[in-house]
């Protein structure tokens, strides 16, 4: 099983510090936007100019399967509720489709594991995945297929005009393959990345240690192979976001990160793409122990940090307009003659 990227360019320092320097010019004290500036400063880069230009389509995209590990009891929500989920944003009453709204972002749900029929299902691989603690989540070639999907999808809205992606997952059960994940790929023992994913109470939580434990014993034979991870402890929804995300950085596309799911896939699209993070942002701070494991490993700082556990792109949605705001500092503000 063999994925190539091209390699990774990286965003344009000169347009990074032409966009600091910006900065010092404006009706403002120097440096008194803080985190802000620095925001406006990547997008310079990653646009290559400065200052850089208003975001012209952000785009949400939400990959969605089920996980066979849920049928351990590892969540507070039946596997049905994946594709309820769906079909809330698929008709308009979902939460992310109220913050999208909200942030100007186009919103897009590919069903790629769900374990029922869905309108999306067009890059479906399987439905639903094997349960990793005794067995692998998918074969070789659903592997591979979700890769492309997720890179497909990419050049897709790259194509169509997207200037700023955000990746999102939706799935009963994904913060158990995901926590697998990166506790494999930082080399972290099980129970410091176990988490409360969508609620859980205390027998679900051992349940959950269990199966994490369970898993990464089968995941540490593979663990200089970031396909065969993918293979035995990952499933459709994580490889689908992490052919999404080093596409995203290979067309130069900047990407706004959610939550653990789509961190442990940035994990995986890092191996598999060097120097794609670049291209990253963390949109905000996961409650979930793995995802800062995530983003000290990626070295990534967050936006926001309010609590969000939900998935669905929805904590990168909320951070949306803080990187609108920070380019328009650089657009609209006046430079000072003082």
């Amino acid at each position: 099983m063999t994925v190539e990227f091209a390699p990774v360019v990286q965003p344009d320092e000169s347009a990074h510090a032409a966009a600091l320097r910006r900065h010092a010019t404006l009706v403002k004290p120097v440096a008194s936007l803080g985190r802000l500036e620095d925001l406006g400063a990547w997008i310079a880069a990653c646009q290559g100019q400065s200052p850089p230009r208003p975001f012209a389509r952000p785009r949400v995209v939400v990959f969605a399967a089920d996980h066979g590990v849920a049928a351990l009891g590892v969540s507070a929500y039946p596997q049905e509720v994946t594709a309820r989920r769906v079909t809330a944003l698929l008709t308009g009453g979902g939460v992310t489709n109220a913050l999208t709204q909200v942030a100007g972002a186009g919103l897009r749900v590919i069903d790629v594991g769900v374990d029922a029929d869905t309108p999306v299902a067009g890059f479906k691989v399987r439905r639903g995945s094997g349960r990793i603690d005794i067995e692998d989540a998918l074969t070789d070639e659903e592997v591979e297929a979700a890769l492309q999907a997720g890179i497909q999808v990419a050049d897709a809205e790259v194509d169509g005009g997207a200037d700023l992606l955000v990746a999102g997952d939706l799935g009963v059960g994904a913060s158990t393959p995901s926590a697998t994940l990166v506790a494999a790929l930082t080399g972290t023992e099980p129970v410091a990345v176990v988490g409360r994913g969508s609620g859980i109470d205390d027998a679900a939580w051992m349940r959950k240690a269990a199966a994490i434990r369970d898993a990464l014993r089968r995941a540490r034979p593979v663990l200089g192979d970031p396909l065969a991870l993918l293979r035995t402890v990952g499933g459709a929804d994580l490889a689908a976001i992490t052919g999404f995300l080093a596409q995203a950085a290979v067309r130069r596309t900047p990407v706004l990160l959610d939550g653990l799911t789509v961190g442990a896939a940035a994990l995986v699209a890092e191996e598999l793409a060097p120097g794609a993070r670049s291209w990253w942002v963390a949109a905000h701070r996961s409650p979930e122990p793995a995802y800062e494991l995530v983003l000290k490993h990626l070295a990534l700082q967050p936006i926001l940090d309010l609590g969000i556990r939900l998935g669905e792109g929805a904590g990168a949605a909320t951070a949306l307009p803080l990187l609108t705001m920070a380019t328009r500092l650089l657009t609209d503000v006046a430079t000072r003659d003082w």
